[in-house]
């Protein structure tokens, strides 16, 4: 039995029990095995906590884990484990659906490997930037401190950082009109252009030519008159 002092739960107390294994049936990854199921063994850890931060009932929680011989560390470290898994399903959400993990359609292996890096990084840019951008909140958001800013939040005021970030480049230049050519200056042509290169000449307009109409038919006419 272990007791460890949290932030959010209280006194959490972890009893633990060595060598128990599920009992296994014929379902989900065990339905096509052929013969006589395996015994797995492992740990069971009951977890209890003071109070819950939501203000819920606390009831205890049973956890199982493949590893056997478990000292007061590792059980603790079990149902720490468990505990995070909300932060881990959360992580792997946003990658999915707001930074684009599986929207390319990726064939190479390598291909794929550095488009996750790359995603790792840019996770790691938003956890840093988290005290350096405003909140940007939905209106059904509650307010949170600066250093308590999800990534997904910090997201959505990342594009206002660059006006506080230093720019290795120069300062702009204004921009000002040329002096252009001195007054009563005269055009110097090349040696090698001709007069010819430089002439202008009005564009030519053709005449109207006039629009000839076709004679009336004679029966056509009558059928008019009918």
């Amino acid at each position: 039995m272990t007791r460890t002092d949290t932030r959010l739960y209280g006194t959490a107390t972890a009893h633990a029990w060595n060598r128990l294994h599920p009992r296994l049936t014929h379902r989900a990854a065990w339905i096509d095995h052929d013969g006589s199921l395996p015994i797995i063994e492992g740990t069971v850890v009951r977890l209890t906590v003071e109070h819950l931060p939501s203000g819920g009932v606390n009831k205890p929680v049973w956890l199982w884990c493949s590893g056997t011989d478990a000292d007061e560390a590792q059980v603790d470290r079990y149902w720490q484990m468990f505990l995070r898994r909300f932060d881990i399903e959360h992580t792997f959400r946003m990658l999915k659906q707001t930074l684009g993990w599986t929207k390319p359609r990726l064939r190479d292996p390598e291909a794929a490997d550095r488009w996750t890096w790359l995603l790792l990084a840019v996770h790691a840019q938003l956890r840093l930037a988290r005290p350096l951008v405003a909140d940007l909140r939905h209106p059904w958001q509650r307010p949170a401190e600066p250093a308590m800013l999800t990534p997904a939040r910090v997201r959505r005021g990342f594009r206002n950082l660059h006006t506080k970030i230093a720019r290795p480049a120069g300062a702009l230049k204004p921009g000002h009109p040329g002096p252009g050519r001195p007054a009563g200056s005269k055009i110097m042509l090349s040696r090698n252009a001709s007069t010819s290169d430089y002439s202008w000449s009005p564009a030519k307009r053709t005449p109207n030519r006039p629009t000839t109409r076709r004679a009336p038919n004679p029966a056509e006419k009558v059928k008019r008159q009918a």
